[in-house]
């Protein structure tokens, strides 16, 4: 709630010391004074906690969210390269096993697809506190490291993510399909889905409308916070335009999904395929929704609070599962029963298509002979 109450303390008509004034939107920890600017202290937060009390139990509790936050990315990560193998190893086999080829045909998309994934959780690791505290702050100014949480936000919001959930909704389209399209084509249908999102995150973010006039927690992707130390760190956030264009993207996305689901379930007969179908829609169906209500939620606390680690760290946990799902489901089981079928198909006809081809030849022959 300190947040959304930091557009009514900015009202007051107040003055600041001039010792005190900065350009700079940041968060100061001082006793509250009585001479407040709205121009100056727009972003500032003002705490009466003890020093040798408040900052080790911030440290702490950051570190503990962060701690859990990559070990619940780093499992995406180990998942992703998993899958990774498993492409290129089908890839591999396909040029030998002629039944594989046409499996294989969209490669390059389930490519893109755990790529999107991959650079996610790579992206989202690089915007945790402690992490660009130890490697990446010490080589940043801090006109750099806010222009990276612009760049965070619109790669995470605008280009990893829905690219990732397009290209989900194009590998499940395509799977009821008679016959693959082409795999440039395929990539471009993608890249052209995803442009609009990101081009349109990219404008919200670098050119904000109504800058001036508005709360920074609208537009702004960052705030900066200054310890009992003199320590400064720009914690980065996710602004109000971003996830108003968010929220509509995952309405639309859902609602195409769905229908797109409900068609492939009608076609299918496969107990299996429509048990990991079922699953899949459950796996996006209940991760957006929780990803548009913590997006929400994180306005009621600034970022170095405990509520905000909380909201962050059960949308991560979400969006993870999604991703995990999305990939087991459409790459990493679908091409082990390809690998097993053709296992089978080798075993079966060690010489491969041509001898079964003999023998089918034969058993016509035979048939004719004996008049079956």
């Amino acid at each position: 709630m300190r947040r959304l109450l930091l557009s009514f303390i900015f009202q007051n008509d107040m003055a600041l010391a001039p010792d005190l004034q900065s350009p700079e939107p940041y968060v100061i920890s001082l006793p509250p004074s009585s001479a407040v600017s709205p121009a100056t202290f727009e972003d500032t937060l003002y705490t009466n906690y003890d020093a040798s009390f408040f900052i080790p139990s911030v440290l702490v509790a950051r570190s503990g969210f962060d701690l859990a936050t990559v070990a619940i990315i780093a499992s995406l990560l180990l998942l992703s390269v998993l899958s990774f193998l498993f492409i290129f190893h089908l890839r591999i086999k396909s040029r030998r096993m002629k039944h594989l080829q046409d499996f294989n045909s969209l490669w390059t998309v389930r490519l893109l697809l755990v790529t999107f994934a991959f650079l996610w959780a790579v992206n989202e690791t690089i915007r945790l506190p402690n992490v660009r505290r130890k490697y990446l702050d010490p080589f940043l100014t801090l006109n750099q490291q806010t222009n990276l949480c612009k760049f965070h936000v619109v790669l995470s919001l605008g280009f990893y993510e829905p690219g990732f959930l397009i290209t989900l909704l194009f590998l499940v389209n395509v799977s009821i399909k008679k016959k693959n399209p082409c795999r440039m084509w395929a990539l471009l249908c993608v890249s052209m889905v995803c442009f609009p999102m990101t081009l349109i995150q990219t404008i919200l973010v670098y050119f904000a409308p109504l800058e001036t006039e508005l709360p920074k927690f609208v537009h702004g992707s960052s705030i900066l916070t200054i310890d009992f130390q003199g320590n400064k760190t720009v914690l980065c956030t996710y602004p109000f335009f971003s996830c108003v264009v968010f929220w509509v993207f995952a309405i639309v996305y859902a609602l195409a999904f769905l229908f797109s689901c409900w068609r492939v379930l009608d076609f299918v007969i496969n107990k299996s395929i429509r048990v990991r179908i079922n699953l899949l829609s459950a796996a996006v169906m209940v991760a957006l929704p929780i990803q548009i209500l913590c997006l929400g939620l994180s306005w009621l606390w600034l970022p170095e609070e405990d509520g905000y680690g909380w909201v962050v760290l059960v949308m991560f946990f979400s969006i993870t599962t999604c991703m995990a799902v999305g990939e087991v489901i459409l790459i990493i089981k679908p091409i082990t029963d390809a690998l097993v079928a053709g296992a089978e198909c080798r075993r079966r006809f060690p010489g491969g298509f041509r001898l079964r081809r003999q023998v089918v030849q034969r058993e016509r022959v035979n048939h004719q002979e004996t008049g079956l």
